[in-house]
């Protein structure tokens, strides 16, 4: 192979390595406390997932298929669960939950939707279900 022919190639697979990041996935976790536990998995490009978790007992799921998703768990309190399960491109979700034993499921089938979230107090439940393209959909509850 002729030298600049082989530069040529080595600095084009550097310059395609350099760029993949960008197409990369992103996993974020942070729990404080003991016994928290989160999980997911992606596939995918441009996925992101965060999951903040402070308090005890707290679970998380996050699960994207497709391109472009994101998905924020937060928790802070005692036995809480969230998970989101998004299937499509370019979705959206969110859950909040503080205090206790609240309990959210946040599922995207299709392309550019948007589910929120937000509990307070005891014992919230929430199931949001979404599929086709665009659909938008929040809730807050204050339970006792």
């Amino acid at each position: 192979m002729p030298r600049k022919t082989l530069i040529a190639t080595t600095l084009a697979a550097i310059i395609g390595l350099g760029a993949a990041p960008s197409m990369a996935s992103d996993v974020f976790i942070d729990q404080f406390g003991f016994g928290n536990e989160a999980g997911g998995q992606q596939i995918g490009f441009g996925n992101q997932i965060g999951i903040s978790q402070n308090g005890v007992f707290n679970g998380a799921i996050a699960e994207q298929f497709g391109n472009g998703n994101t998905a924020a768990v937060g928790q802070e309190g005692l036995n809480n669960f969230a998970d989101t399960w998004q299937n499509g491109n370019g979705n959206g979700a969110g859950v909040g939950q503080f205090g206790a034993n609240h309990n959210a499921i946040l599922t995207q089938d299709g392309n550019g939707n948007v589910a929120a979230g937000v509990q307070v107090g005891n014992g919230c439940s929430a199931d949001v279900t979404q599929s086709g393209g665009g659909n938008v959909a929040a809730f807050v509850q204050a339970c006792p």
